[in-house]
């Protein structure tokens, strides 16, 4: 009894740790550049052009990161590589704040960005490792629901410090920091055993890959529309004020801490089941965004259906990598985290243009079509 009720308590020691770090590296280290964009572009002089390029820096880093993390994690085991992403967060939003230029804005950003890359791998890796069977999937999901809880604490927070910014990033630089010292004692080493772990998964596109690829990069590009571009629909084109449009990016975050439940829809419906659920809600979501953007009620039940939909997707895409890469889970995340991001660095771009092209209605409608093509992708087994 004593070592079961043990058990349970690391499971959710590792489960809320997870789950901090997973808040503080994508919600304040990644997302929260987008509720400053304004101010930084008055502070520092930017024009659109340049604010762009910033944040897709954030996108490169993530990129890079997610590759190096995947590669280290089963050498390094979960806690070291857990720790260097808190660090990465802390050390990126400190440079935000107290940023005297462009260039160490920049730098603080490409920082900031590179922990989201760094922290998904250890962590899938320290459960898959650390935690039973029956509550697997759960605790996944659990971890990966973290981003729609530090997007729902980045938008309160911007809305209390937009007039004194530093003040806000310093703020998150010390929770960032306090997560990382929570993280060094919860999260368990976790190296891969049986010897010395290979640099690569063997083999590099086991069967299933291709279709877990094509899916993430669907995901991608589709969401790709309301990440970027979502307030500036809500504020361009529904002409909505700053506030009931950061209310609709926190109710985006505070509902998506709802995709937890990924690890048990796919429990009940399979992963394919569920994979065909959440995208259909992300699809309807991006497209009601477009068709009624100036309504905040609508606005704010489109966000945060979006939001609960990503985090189940993102969770699903954790779920069906490690099962894809069943003896390097860590390969399975960072696989289908780095083919998300690049679908949404592309998808932003997509986006960008038709926007320039036709409109960010009609642009954001093309996004959910493109949504729907990604729930024909589901998994064929599980």
């Amino acid at each position: 009894m004593v070592v079961h009720r043990s058990v349970r308590l690391a499971t959710l020691g590792l489960a809320w740790a997870g789950l901090s770090l997973v808040a503080v590296c994508y919600g304040l280290a990644r997302f929260a550049y987008g509720l400053f964009v304004p101010v930084f572009r008055a502070e520092f002089g930017l024009d659109a052009a340049a604010t762009g390029a910033i944040a897709a820096s954030s996108y490169v880093s993530y990129c890079l990161a997610i590759v190096v993390a995947t590669v280290l994690t089963p050498r390094l085991g979960g806690r070291a590589l857990a720790v260097l992403a808190g660090c990465a967060a802390t050390t990126g939003t400190l440079l935000i704040a107290v940023a005297p230029n462009a260039a160490v804005l920049t730098a603080g950003v490409i920082v900031a960005g590179s922990s989201t890359g760094v922290a998904s791998p250890p962590l899938a890796h320290a459960v898959a490792h650390a935690v039973a069977a029956p509550v697997r999937n759960r605790t996944q999901t659990v971890v990966n629901a973290g981003t729609g809880v530090g997007v729902a604490v980045a938008g309160p927070i911007a809305l209390l410090t937009y007039g004194h910014w530093r003040a806000g990033w310093f703020v998150f630089a010390v929770v960032c920091a306090a997560v990382t010292g929570w993280v060094a004692r919860a999260v368990p080493a976790a190296r891969s055993g049986g010897g010395p772990a290979s640099p690569l998964p063997r083999p590099l596109l086991p069967a299933g890959s291709g279709r877990l690829v094509a899916a993430a990069a669907l995901t991608g590009v589709a969401s790709a529309a309301t990440w970027t571009f979502g307030r500036d629909l809500l504020v361009t084109v529904g002409g909505m004020g700053q506030r009931p449009a950061t209310l609709a990016w926190v109710l985006l975050g505070a509902l998506g801490v709802l995709g937890a439940v990924a690890g048990d829809l796919a429990g009940r419906l399979g992963i394919g089941g569920a994979w065909l659920l959440t995208t259909s809600v992300l699809a309807a979501a991006t497209g009601l965004l477009a068709a009624v953007p100036g309504e905040p009620v609508v606005a704010g039940v489109a966000a945060g259906a979006f939001g609960a939909a990503y985090i189940a997707l993102t969770g699903l895409l954790l779920i069906w990598g490690t099962r894809v890469y069943p003896r390097t889970p860590a390969a399975g995340v960072g696989v289908a985290f780095l083919v998300l991001a690049l679908g949404q660095a592309a998808g932003a771009s997509l986006v960008g243009a038709a926007a320039e092209a036709v409109g960010l209605r009609p642009a954001f409608a093309a996004a959910a079509l493109v949504a729907v093509l990604g729930a024909a992708l589901r998994p064929r087994r599980w």
